[in-house]
């Protein structure tokens, strides 16, 4: 199995995909270490930050301007956290951790972001399916894709 679809396998890239553009992918995390938590990952397989192409530089930051809107429209962050670590996946992409001072209360549930205003947690619980998929959904009904981006609402 290549590297990438290792990487992909390992955090449900495609089960949880919530928006696309041409060379990025936006996903919620498996574990949500924070509501709303995702992977922002560069579709073709590349192992190091240094070996983007201009043209996927410039299209993240397209979808970037796609995400924290819709984040924001769906949880009211207080602020947001793009982790870039690759200890261990060996594949371009970015660990997102929407940040709340206090606890939210969404789907019966309060969510409450442990360290804040400290590093956010990697873990994260992992929830059910239908859970992931309700929180897909709201993030998904929030996103507004501005005129001249190329973005594929799935």
């Amino acid at each position: 199995m290549s590297r990438l679809n290792e990487f992909k396998s390992k955090f449900k890239v495609n089960k949880y995909k919530i928006c696309e553009s041409e060379h990025w992918i936006w996903s919620l995390r498996p574990h949500q270490a924070t509501l709303g938590a995702g992977i922002l990952s560069l579709k073709r397989e590349c192992p190091t930050f240094s070996c983007l192409k201009p043209e996927e530089y410039a299209d993240l930051n397209n979808i970037i301007k796609v995400i924290e809107p819709a984040l924001m429209k769906s949880f009211k962050y207080d602020a947001i956290n793009y982790l870039m670590l690759m200890m261990f996946d060996k594949q371009v992409h970015y660990h997102i951790f929407p940040r709340y001072e206090t606890p939210i209360k969404i789907f019966s549930e309060t969510w409450k972001d442990e360290n804040w205003p400290s590093i956010p947690p990697l873990m994260g619980e992992a929830l059910m399916d239908d859970e992931m998929v309700n929180i897909i959904k709201l993030i998904k009904n929030k996103i507004k894709i501005e005129r001249g981006l190329k973005m594929k609402k799935i």
